[in-house]
């Protein structure tokens, strides 16, 4: 398909972007310290744990990984690792699959660079501003990408700091991230119908997390939402 099809990719849209991402910066930096605390006690080097940050750029996998870092590794170990990101990371899969059409037509080396800085911030971000019908892709890139110094340069400031910043909820900053999506959640409402596969989701995944030890219900609440959408547009077309 032809580039000039693309959707715009602009400097404005970037700089909306990080504008967007700006009340997200106080949680992104006290998660981004407290990853690096949580890795320095775990024998995790300064330039290891700045590069997890740097190039997987995935919190939550991040965080979760170092349950099961060992010292040294052990295939075991390296295949724990391994499922657990890809677990936690699955969603990745239809976040993806919802902004395809989006970018159709984007060159190669774009579409690259925004799917690298593209987490979940970002691709809410990026869906409310599809949704009320913008189509700059510089909107999704800009969010994504003024994130991640900070959340790279809290992750070196936890290492060096130690343990001063593990405690967040004593100060309600575990609060900031909830509150950002459930506020740019709410001006997507678009009735029972099309929020199905979110219920979905959210209860199989309450659901799993009690009756199943591990993270399985990540990948069970992704699928159930999954499922639920196909079924929901199938009796639409009907």
């Amino acid at each position: 398909m032809s580039h000039a099809s693309a959707a715009p990719f602009t400097r404005a849209g970037i700089l909306t972007g990080i504008r967007l991402s700006l009340p997200l910066w106080p949680s992104i930096a006290v998660f981004g310290a407290a990853f690096g605390a949580a890795a320095a006690q775990r024998g995790v080097s300064l330039a290891e744990a700045v590069g997890a940050s740097a190039l997987v750029y995935a919190g939550s996998a991040q965080m979760v990984t170092l349950e099961v870092w060992g010292q040294p590794w052990t295939l075991s170990t390296l295949l724990a690792a391994m499922t657990v990101t890809g677990l936690i990371n699955a969603r990745m899969i239809l976040m993806g699959a919802t902004i395809q059409p989006w970018m159709r037509g984007t060159p190669l080396w774009r579409t690259a660079m925004t799917l690298f800085v593209l987490v979940d911030a970002s691709w809410l971000i990026g869906v409310r501003h599809r949704q009320e019908g913008g189509r700059d892709l510089g909107v999704l890139f800009g969010s994504g990408i003024g994130l991640w110094p900070l959340w790279v340069a809290s992750t070196a400031a936890g290492h060096l700091a130690g343990a001063l910043v593990t405690q967040p909820r004593a100060y309600a900053l575990d609060m900031i991230l909830p509150v950002f999506f459930a506020a740019m959640l709410a001006p997507l409402w678009r009735g029972v119908r099309p929020a199905l596969p979110w219920l979905a989701s959210g209860l199989v995944a309450l659901l799993v997390q009690r009756l199943v030890p591990g993270y399985a219900f990540i990948a069970a609440g992704a699928a159930a939402g999954l499922v639920t959408g196909l079924l929901v547009d199938d009796g639409a077309a009907r």
